[in-house]
């Protein structure tokens, strides 16, 4: 059911009262034209503040060609030559997903809504494909692939599958909606058919490659075995009508034949899967959002993995890991852990508890909202009433911080913003979820892939 809210979306007020998916039933205070309360905001509120405020950054915040995210917004203003015309593959799919959040909470209409999806994919049928998947960047006025690296001039298959993910998303909510609506949807499904996952196979291996370029074919030469954030690529090529890969791809390769489980336990906690092929290694938070912004892993197993036993694990050693400090960080504890990859004090870094220099990312905790509901909700309760304007902007919670180096960067990054209104949302009504799973050749795919659970 959709949720109406009665919010100004320009002055983010709070003066109304917003319908609950929490537990938490609160009186809402009154908030300022900023949108920052006077007195204590209940949870509910404060969950929907930060879900609008963070999903104003692919709304007014989006490149205007392409309808689409940028790759980073400075509110500083110090951005590097023509990064305003980069547009990100995998951080739009996201920010997708944050539009159907959008429309679903009342911060837009339902039309402008749609009016913004058309124009997303019309650009994105129009913009450089190569066997179907798009560039890890785009350059936003032409649709031309913006290299991310020298040799990175091509086809990024995860990039591309973390907007297959949210395309789906959309037909499914539209499907059944009005003429308009209907021509989205199907436009939307040609675009997901269009992928060649099988070509990524690299001569019909049974392992899918990261990349592929018309200029230097394979010579990127990164075959993605498990387990790290890209399950959603496999479950996607498997799933595929058009040009899906067998089983054996999976298994062989992201699973490498049942090498990617674990037996290690951190602080008590059992580490399920191998991360990157090291064995009781926890990486960066990010592993367990941007696959299960659609793909539910509430009850999700294969013959690998309980994937919401994995993904809660990973969240709860996050944050047991930053309680106990070992590197005695200020500002580490129960109201502040989370460690994923974001900016730092030493340049982007993919900060995990074996790469920990000191900085923690809000979109870390945010986003496990769903695995950690109580926990992560501390975090918002410090980030926001605490360190204040420090940590908090025009599109929410800038991208990461550090107590320690006193550094407070006025920064965002797509791919870090995205997550956090999607999984806020899939906690509260489930939504995402709801959709993706609804789509019925991803429950063939993971059938075949040897998948079970309540929405399979």
């Amino acid at each position: 059911m959709k949720i109406f809210l009665l919010i100004n979306v320009l002055a983010f007020s709070l003066a109304a009262n917003f319908s609950s998916c929490s537990s938490s039933q609160n009186d809402d205070k009154t908030g300022d034209a900023n949108g920052k309360a006077a007195d204590s905001l209940s949870n509910d509120s404060l969950l929907t503040l930060v879900q609008q405020r963070t999903f104003q950054y692919f709304w007014e915040g989006a490149e205007k060609t392409s309808g689409m995210a940028r790759e980073r917004i400075h509110m500083d203003g110090n951005y590097p030559e023509n990064d305003q015309d980069v547009v990100t593959l995998g951080g739009s799919g996201f920010g997708v997903m944050a539009l159907l959040v959008g429309i679903e909470r009342g911060f837009i209409t339902r039309e402008a809504g749609v009016e913004r999806l058309n124009q997303i994919v019309d650009y994105l049928k129009k913009a450089d494909r190569f066997h179907g998947a798009w560039p890890h960047w785009l350059h936003g006025p032409t649709g031309k692939v913006k290299p991310f690296g020298t040799k990175d001039n091509g086809g990024d298959l995860v990039e591309t599958a973390f907007m297959a993910q949210s395309l789906l998303c959309v037909r499914q909510y539209f499907a059944g909606g009005n003429e308009q609506e209907k021509t989205l949807a199907a436009k939307t499904d040609q675009l997901w058919k269009e992928i060649d996952w099988s070509w990524y196979r690299k001569g019909g291996q049974n392992v899918l490659y990261w990349h592929w370029s018309p200029e230097y074919q394979w010579e990127m030469n990164f075959p993605v075995t498990g387990y790290n954030e890209c399950l959603i690529m496999y479950v996607l090529a498997a799933s595929s009508p058009t040009h899906g890969v067998p089983a054996a791809v999976y298994h062989e390769g992201w699973a490498k034949n049942g090498a990617i489980k674990s037996t290690a336990t951190q602080y008590g906690y059992p580490v399920v899967l191998n991360f990157n092929g090291s064995e009781g290694t926890v990486g960066p938070m990010f592993w367990a959002h941007y696959s299960y912004l659609g793909l539910d892993p509430r009850g999700l197993k294969d013959q690998y993995a309980d994937y919401w036993e994995l993904n809660k694990n990973q969240t709860l050693i996050q944050r047991q890991y930053c309680i106990e400090n070992p590197k005695h960080f200020k500002g580490y504890g129960e109201n502040a852990w989370g460690l994923t990859a974001s900016y730092s004090v030493k340049g982007y870094a993919g900060h995990s508890p074996k790469e920990d220099l000191g900085v923690i990312a809000p979109t870390a905790a945010l986003s496990s909202y769903p695995y950690t509901p109580e926990y992560s909700m501390k975090v918002i309760r410090y980030l926001y009433e605490q360190l204040g304007d420090k940590v908090w902007g025009k599109y929410g919670f800038y991208d990461a911080y550090s107590e320690t180096d006193q550094w407070f960067p006025q920064r965002y990054l797509a791919i870090d913003q995205g997550p956090i209104p999607v999984m806020i949302e899939n906690q509260r009504s489930g939504l995402l979820w709801n959709l993706f799973m609804s789509a019925p050749e991803v429950k063939e795919g993971l059938k075949k892939l040897g998948f079970s659970g309540p929405k399979i």
